[in-house]
């Protein structure tokens, strides 16, 4: 995460001076959005159907969307290999667009969404101290260092939430009073896996059964009007080896 840091750093302060900007965020945000441009550019972030395959890589992520009988197809997907030039990291991301104006803003936090985690992840890393013996080999460390990763995450999405319902409010080009998204993402960083979830999109962990045949289990809620808000998880860690 060091690596990211200073690389992240480097890239935002050259744009800073590159644009005149005197706001840090604000070079940070272009900066994670030039890692997408980049991702893009070398085929490890996929916007639509097909695969990705990163060379020496142990992920394999395939994405395929159907249009339904509902006139335009307001599904959005996004996966993101190596995600922020971290090779142990990938963030999916579905987002079901609904309303007049769905397929405009389900589009829109599709390609904010990911940039603007990665600047907030970044921003919150630089300020959040981690003093933990990385090879200490405890097991107590080591749920504290997830826990902790986990920590930054969680921050790092509730700002990007908000952040991104205000861009939306204030874009003069899109109507999101009567239109949204579902939104469901995942980050799977080395053995640590973070879902945030709002709407009724679904992740699904597809597993093995002692016979060998594969069991699908449910990751997230089904966020829906009739909803009890006592069955609305706080949030949801995993961790593991898949």
């Amino acid at each position: 995460m060091g690596h990211l840091s200073s690389m992240f750093n480097g890239l935002a302060k050259s744009l800073a001076i590159k644009k005149g900007r005197n706001s840090e965020r604000c070079s940070g945000r272009e900066a994670a959005e030039a890692m997408a441009k980049e991702a893009k550019k070398n085929e490890f972030l996929l916007c639509s159907s097909g695969t990705v395959s990163v060379d020496g890589s142990n992920n394999f992520a395939s994405v395929f969307s159907k249009r339904g009988k509902k006139g335009i197809n307001q599904d959005c997907c996004i996966v993101w290999e190596e995600f922020g030039c971290q090779e142990d990291t990938i963030f999916c991301g579905i987002f079901d667009g609904h309303g007049p104006w769905g397929h405009f803003v389900a589009k829109r936090v599709r390609e904010s969404m990911p940039p603007c985690l990665l600047c907030n992840w970044q921003e919150t890393l630089s300020q959040t101290s981690l003093d933990l013996d990385p090879d200490s080999g405890d097991a107590d460390v080591e749920a504290e260092k997830m826990q902790n990763c986990f920590n930054i995450w969680k921050h790092s999405y509730l700002k990007t939430c908000a952040a991104i319902d205000r861009e939306l409010e204030q874009n003069r080009k899109i109507d999101s009073f009567f239109s949204g998204t579902t939104a469901l993402s995942i980050v799977r960083q080395g053995e640590l896996i973070v879902i945030a979830n709002v709407g009724d999109s679904r992740a699904v962990l597809a597993t093995t059964s002692d016979d060998g045949s594969l069991v699908p289990i449910q990751l997230t809620v089904d966020f829906k009007p009739n909803l009890p808000r006592k069955s609305i998880p706080n949030q949801l860690i995993i961790s593991g080896e898949f």
